[in-house]
């Protein structure tokens, strides 16, 4: 996986609890369900501009503390949500830092411009037709 973050789990906290979904009794007994809970502002290896960058592209997904929650129970093992909550993090993580390229404004072709102005004359030549103004 490339890696635009530092390695955080360190930084990172996880609450268990027992999810619904598919397991039958399973699901009634273990603790499956795995939440991620990471603060962008406590964080000590991310740099200020990377905290407000990730602040900024994150808003949306932050509680009004600032913490950014991530959620996982589709696994049947707890082992396997913690892997999958992992994922998506360093996913979320990286998309962030992912410079988007600029877009280029390009004009309209001269021969695409005469060839729809020919189109429409067509139509309209179809048209006066029949009218029977002709």
């Amino acid at each position: 996986m490339n890696q635009l973050v530092p390695d955080l789990v360190s930084e990172l906290s996880f609450k268990t609890s027992r999810s619904g979904g598919k397991g039958g009794q399973n699901v009634n007994k273990v603790s499956t369900k795995v939440e991620l809970n990471f603060t962008i502002a406590d964080s000590l290896l991310l740099s200020e501009l990377q905290k407000e960058i990730l602040t900024e592209k994150l808003s949306s997904k932050l509680t009004k503390d600032g913490l950014l929650q991530i959620v996982s129970q589709s696994e049947r093992s707890q082992l396997g949500n913690k892997r999958v909550v992992l994922e998506k993090f360093y996913h979320l993580l990286n998309e962030c830092f992912v410079e988007r390229k600029k877009r280029k404004p390009t004009r309209v072709p001269k021969g695409v411009k005469e060839r729809r102005l020919l189109a429409k004359k067509r139509t309209a030549e179809i048209k006066k037709m029949r009218r029977g103004e002709f």
